[in-house]
């Protein structure tokens, strides 16, 4: 009974890596450049995207951008405003004229120690103008606390992570609604998203119709952060959350979020393997190294996938 229970368990498994893993690589002949690319933004003409780019073990980050130009990427080069400190998680407004992210910068540029990690923007006049020195988005979004990863609505509210200030339990999703010109008082969402567990990595729809989002080691899970998404009704709450299932889910890490709207297409980040997939093993080392160059190889990669309507 017990060997049964054991092969049927690797079934499952086998089934869950395979479906898992059925979301696309994007863009691999750039991402695999790099040893971790880790979160994605696109512009609204499609012909811009920034990301993060970071060593093997997280020591340093960078944001890092490509452009478009007669159907061709350009080479990646590191955006003008980052390189010195950690930064991370960029989000485009739909105009492109402003540009979120979270770092450990310091507030003054007199000072050279990191501080904790809060939201920042960078802003420019047009697509073609270079972008400004970082600006701290300030009270009441940022804390003594550490905040990441900002999506933004259409109509200015504001979503982000933060690991303290009343969380429900680890990282919560938060929400702050723009009023009469300013920023209210950020708060966790319900419990239909939230739990004592760790939430993060939010993506809210421009609408504010779904949010999606990376829960860890959920029970519905398949092993690590999976995506979920929940839905808001006509009264304002939020359905409770869902797996979006083996088709983008894997047995590995699945996180940062970001939906191209006019196309319907989810683009996140992924530790997926496939690495010895086969269970064949190797005859000889460069077939071995060959193996581990795959895209899908457990480093942070950029994947695709069509989202179900």
């Amino acid at each position: 009974m017990k060997t049964f229970c054991t092969a049927l368990l690797l079934l499952l498994n086998s089934i869950i890596h395979a479906q898992g893993n059925k979301a696309e690589p994007f863009l691999p002949d750039i991402f695999s450049r790099f040893p971790n690319v880790r979160d994605i933004a696109i512009s609204s003409d499609g012909d811009e995207i920034y990301f993060s780019v970071q060593s093997y073990q997280d020591e340093v980050s960078v944001i890092a951008y490509i452009k478009k130009e007669n159907d061709v990427w350009s080479n990646p080069e590191i955006a003008s405003f980052s390189g010195k400190y950690f930064d991370i998680e960029p989000f485009l407004s739909s105009d492109g004229l402003r540009l979120y992210f979270s770092s450990n910068l310091p507030m003054n540029e007199s000072e050279n120690e990191p501080k904790d990690f809060d939201i920042w923007y960078v802003k420019r006049e047009n697509k073609n103008a270079e972008w400004s020195s970082p600006i701290n988005v300030g009270l009441p979004i940022n804390s003594e606390e550490n905040e990441f990863y900002p999506s933004i609505a259409e109509n200015n509210n504001f979503y982000f992570t933060c690991d303290e200030r009343g969380t429900k339990g680890k990282d919560d999703i938060f929400f702050s609604q723009w009023k009469n010109g300013k920023y209210s008082e950020p708060i966790s969402l319900s419990d239909s998203i939230n739990s004592k567990g760790y939430e993060f990595n939010a993506f809210i729809a421009p609408d504010e119709s779904y949010i999606i989002f990376t829960a860890y080691q959920r029970e519905d899970g398949f092993g690590s952060g999976d995506l979920y998404i929940s839905h808001k009704t006509s009264d304002g709450l939020w359905t409770k959350a869902k797996n979006l299932g083996v088709e983008i889910n894997s047995a590995k890490m699945d996180y940062c979020p970001f939906v191209d709207a006019k196309t319907s297409t989810l683009y996140f980040t992924s530790k997926r393997s496939k690495v010895n997939n086969l269970n064949m093993g190797y005859s000889s080392l460069p077939e071995f190294l060959n193996d581990m160059k795959k895209y899908e190889n457990g480093l942070s990669r950029i994947y695709k996938a069509t989202l179900k309507k």
